[in-house]
Formats: structure tokens, sequence, C-alpha cells
């Protein structure tokens, strides 16, 4: 069975509202690389991909190569050897191209050019890329008369991670410690850029807003619960209260480490967040998150995906259904492979999602 867009679309909505969905929605897709340059056969991965229209329905002959060549096209941020500076001033530059480089140049690591800082133009860039609004409308449009999902976004990292890229880490944590007035001031310049790209996507009548950023590190989180409290869970809140006014779904994200913070993510609003399997423990997720707010789990691409036998990889997808999944719903699968994982890997984690799609029942 494959679904139709409609269909998608309302089992995904009813999971992640706990009204019953008919499977565990699933979700993948592999990073805009150019595969043949870290070894693989690329077509060999689109063989596996086409093996899978359930999980991959709109994969077709040519998705990998039009992907790459879309990021040399409109991503400039993802281009290997490309100094891109982003609307905020942050200099980003990556040596993979497809993949999410780092920040180099932070525009205030020295407070003295706060003086005169202000935020870019919501009516034309999202605060990394430019922005189309007109052209946002016409796809949001096209997607409700073809019954797809609707989505909305703020860019991924939008307060502390965007904090980070204008002072740098190490400043920003002083700054929390030393409750730097100008810290304030500076978390109110993004939330009120943030709070007019949400006010222009809730006019495009979305089923579904993103708000995502990585707070975690492997083994904790990158700043304390009490600076989370302090300084990052009010604009949360600020940011989560009009989207689900409208009733349109926030879906929150974080890689990393965040069991210390989930008491306050969950508490601010979010809907559903998107968190990792192995690095926050399957049996905490169950205990400490479970039923509180929808989880679309990000299936581990570091150990089992990459160094397991196809057999501990279905055991894996198992143990995370098994725990996790629920009749009323609750749960969501999502998987995106990297090198050096192996091709027969990634088959048989798409295998297993599919598998265990329905395995609530």
């Amino acid at each position: 069975m494959t679904p139709s867009p409609a269909e998608y679309r309302e089992n995904l909505l009813r999971a992640y509202r706990f009204q019953s969905p008919q499977w565990i929605p699933i979700a993948s897709g592999l990073p805009w690389l150019d595969w043949s340059s870290h070894g693989y056969e690329p077509e060999e991965l689109e063989r596996i991909c086409l093996r899978h229209p359930f999980l991959l329905p709109d994969f077709t002959p040519g998705t990998l190569r039009r992907n790459h060549e879309m990021v040399l096209r409109d991503r400039p941020d993802m281009v290997a050897n490309n100094a891109y500076r982003d609307p905020w001033g942050c200099v980003w530059q990556t040596k993979v191209t497809g993949m999410v480089g780092a920040v180099t140049h932070h525009p205030l690591a020295s407070w003295d050019a706060f003086d005169g800082f202000h935020a870019p133009d919501p009516d034309r860039t999202d605060g990394l890329l430019q922005l189309d609004w007109g052209q946002q409308r016409r796809e949001r449009e096209q997607a409700r008369q073809c019954g797809r999902l609707s989505g909305g976004w703020i860019p991924h990292g939008h307060t502390f991670l965007r904090l980070q890229d204008l002072r740098g880490y190490e400043n920003l944590i002083f700054d929390m410690a030393d409750e730097d007035p100008r810290l304030d001031r500076l978390i109110g310049i993004l939330t009120d850029f943030h709070c007019e790209l949400i006010r222009r996507w809730l006019a495009l009548e979305p089923d579904v807003i993103t708000i995502a950023e990585d707070l975690g590190m492997q083994t904790s989180p990158m700043l304390s619960p009490a600076q989370f409290r302090r300084y990052i869970a009010p604009v949360y809140e600020r940011l989560t209260r009009p989207i689900k006014a409208t009733g349109v779904l926030v879906h929150e994200h974080s890689d990393g480490f965040v069991m210390p913070l989930i008491d306050d993510i969950i508490r601010t609003g979010g809907d559903v967040i998107n968190v990792q399997d192995l690095v926050n423990g399957i049996d905490r997720l169950a205990k400490e998150v479970k039923g509180r707010i929808a989880i679309d789990l990000d299936i581990d691409r570091q150990h089992i995906t990459v160094n397991g036998s196809p057999q501990e990889i279905d055991d894996h997808i198992r143990e995370c259904v098994t725990k996790l999944a629920s009749p009323a719903g609750g749960l969501s699968l999502v998987y995106q492979p990297w090198p050096p994982t192996p091709a027969r890997n990634m088959d048989a984690v798409f295998t297993a999602m599919e598998k265990y799609a329905f395995g609530f029942n």
C-alpha cells in the first residue's frame, strides 16, 4: 500500500494529535550529497530507494542527482569552500557540499558591534536564505488542492544556536552566567523577527509550523536547565502561543541529549518533538515523554545503523515501536542515513520501518 498525499496528511495529523492513526508515520530521505564522491554507487542507492515506495513515495529516478544540483543552485550556505554570509551577518562554511557547515565569523563576537545591530527584513528573508512569500503562498495553495501536508518554518537554530552564531558559544555561555542585560536585548531582536515570520506563515494557513534547533550534545545539553529556563523557554512560549491559538501544530526538534530540559520543552507548548533515540534512551523516552507530547523519533545514524547487522537493525526498530507506540498515536519515525552507512544497512532500516509501521496493532 502506498498512501495518497491526502491519506498521508490525515494519518500524520492524527498521529501528532493522538487521534488513533492507521499506521505509524514514517519518513526518510538521503542527504543532498554527491554520493559517488563518498564511495557509493548512486545507481545502487536509487534501486534501494525505489524498492520502498511506502516510505519514499516521491522518489523517482534521478532524485539524488537533482537534489545535489539543487544545492549548487539554491543553497549557497551548503556549497563546499564557499563562504556564505547570511542576512544576520554570520559567515558559514562547509567542507562537504550538501552538508550544513559551521559559522566561522560571529558578527557580535564583541559587544562593541551591537550598537546599530538590527534584524533583517522578514518580507525578504527567513534569516538564513532569501524567501519569496508569493511563491510560498502559491505552493501552499497547490498543496491544499492536492491534499498534501502544508508546512511553514522558522530556520533551524532560531534562538539558542542563532545566539551562538552571533556571539560565539563561549561568549554566549558567559553572557548567561553574567546575566548580561545586552543578551536580553539581543534575544528580543531575534524573537521579534521570528514572531514576524510566524505571523506571515499563519496567514498562509499551514497544517504545521516547524521550530527546530539543537540543544544537546552526546551526553548533556549545551546549556544548563536553569539557563534554558531563564533565557530560552520564554522565547519558545512566545513563539508557540500564537501558532497553537490558531489550531496549527507546532513541530519542535533538537538533536543531542535533552532529557534534563524535556519538562520545560514540553511546558513551552510544542505538539510534537523530533528527538534522537539512542542518545536520549528508548526506555527513558518511554518513561518521561511518551504520551505527554508526540514523539517524532530520529532513528540512530551513528551506531547500530552504521555498524550493525540487518537483524540488529530490525531488532532496534522493533524495540522503538514496541516501547514508544500506542494505538492512540503519538509516535512517528524518521531516518536520514549519512556516510559511511553501508547501502545494505540503509535498505535494512527502510525495510524495518515499513515492516513495523503497522506494528502497534
